[in-house]
């Protein structure tokens, strides 16, 4: 059971939303929808779920032998950014009436509440009206109404946001036994540490363009990128200084005395490390593999380019 897309375009007005994207989302895995506000993330997830349909080009996705054009909704939990619940009713209601809308009876929605409520520790929440609870508690009650009818897909849409650090961990392993239980989640976020820990493959776009597609290794390949370099300075480096030694989008000056430094396969390290002397004396230089946050801000900054 594999999902399709295949150089879809999606037009409002005279935007384009879409440029013929294609993609395929593989059954069981963890698959990241990445890129900046406006990147076409919102509407490529509408054509997923079925709200709208591509201008051009087609989605497939084959269940027990039929051909559907989007996720169905019979198979689909879906979390979306803006809060779907009824804050003036118990936590319970909420998680009893998405999933008896999904077609769970009550005897065993309830099993599944009280057991993922534990899991979040909001166990002893269970009768409290959801506007009572902090905006993270309500975001991990909309996790669970996502996931309570036990559907074969997943579209979760920002599921971090509103968590403070041991909450997003929590998420992860949330995530991580979904993925064991054989769902196929969609991701969308933009914590990209969290992201890197899932992910099995990603799709990163830009103005509705596909600019890095696959898993971290092949991301890591595509962009050629190897490396990074942490410099510190015993006095200010200037900008006009770095732009006469390097390409604009290959540095960032984290402070006046911090330079950040990305290294591509077409960098020579010694040429590299003979700009960087040239800069001023060092205090220090670090090195270390460049991280999905670093390949993202460069796939961005070059793109289109």
């Amino acid at each position: 059971m594999e999902l399709l897309v295949n150089n879809i375009q999606k037009k409002y007005a005279n935007v384009t939303a879409i440029k013929k994207l294609s993609f395929n989302v593989q059954q069981g895995e963890i698959f990241a929808l990445l890129g900046p506000n406006g990147a076409g993330k919102s509407s490529l997830v509408r054509m997923l779920t079925g709200f709208t349909s591509p201008d051009s080009g087609d989605i497939s996705l084959t269940i027990d032998g039929e051909k559907h054009t989007s996720i169905p909704a019979y198979t689909l939990g879906y979390l979306p950014e803006d809060r779907g619940l009824y804050p003036e009713k118990t936590v319970v209601k909420n998680l009893l009436y998405f999933a008896q809308l999904n077609g769970v009876d009550k005897k065993s929605a309830l099993t599944r509440a009280k057991y993922w409520l534990e899991r979040f520790d909001l166990l002893d929440r269970i009768d409290d009206q959801l506007k009572t609870l902090s905006k993270g508690n309500q975001q991990k009650v909309q996790l669970i109404t996502a996931v309570i009818h036990q559907p074969k897909w997943v579209i979760l849409d920002e599921p971090f946001s509103g968590l403070d650090p041991v909450n997003q961990e929590k998420v992860v392993t949330f995530l991580s036994e979904l993925k064991a239980q054989g769902m196929t989640v969609i991701l969308s976020a933009h914590q990209m540490a969290m992201v890197e820990k899932l992910a099995d493959r990603m799709l990163l776009m830009n103005l509705g363009e596909a600019v890095l597609y696959g898993s971290l290794t092949d991301i890591q390949q595509q962009v050629g990128s190897t490396a990074q370099l942490n410099a510190h300075f015993a006095k200010p480096v200037t900008t006009e200084q770095l732009k006469q030694q390097f390409q604009e989008a290959d540095y960032q000056l984290l402070n006046p005395t911090t330079l950040l430094l990305s290294l591509s396969a077409q960098h020579s390290i010694n040429d590299a490390l003979s700009k960087i002397t040239a800069l001023g004396d060092l205090t220090a230089l670090h090195s270390k593999e460049m991280d999905l946050h670093q390949l993202y801000l460069n796939a961005i900054a070059n793109h289109g380019t």
